[in-house]
């Protein structure tokens, strides 16, 4: 509290583009603008965050990647081997011809059923239905006509 004949500086609050003194009315258009800005610049600061992580994410994944797909080039070699290791053997007891075609004959198999399994979890695949659902609420929420989920 002060005393008489004496005189307080006025306390400030500090806005995106003004300060404002305590107890000051602002015009509305003012107010708006503050809100516009602020709500632009928290969506900046949302969209850089969004890339910053992106591109972590996507260099580590890079590297998984590039190490996945080595494993997966070393296994086929093994594969490769194994069946002419296979090949050759069969060959010991029947024609080399018919052993290539039985060595052939197992790698079909597994391929029909690695591919109907691979179909089987493709069909599971339902993209990204919850983003898209909230995705459409972003516009009632706006209005302010968003209902409790």
């Amino acid at each position: 509290m002060t005393a008489p004949g004496q005189h307080r500086e006025p306390e400030q609050i500090h806005g995106a583009h003004d300060t404002y003194d305590k107890g000051e009315v602002a015009s509305i258009g003012a107010l708006v603008a503050d809100i516009s800005t602020d709500l632009s610049t928290l969506m900046r600061q949302e969209v850089a965050l969004a890339k910053a992580e992106a591109k972590q994410s996507a260099a580590q994944a890079g590297r998984g990647a590039g190490l996945l797909g080595g494993a997966a080039l070393a296994g086929w070699f093994v594969l490769l081997w194994l069946s002419v290791a296979l090949w050759w053997a069969l060959g010991a007891v029947m024609d080399r011809g018919w052993a290539a075609v039985v060595v052939a004959a197992i790698w079909a198999v597994v391929a029909a059923v690695l591919a109907m399994m691979g179909r089987s979890q493709m069909q599971k695949v339902r993209g990204l239905p919850y983003t898209v659902e909230t995705a459409k609420q972003v516009p009632d929420a706006l209005k302010g006509n968003e209902e409790p989920a």
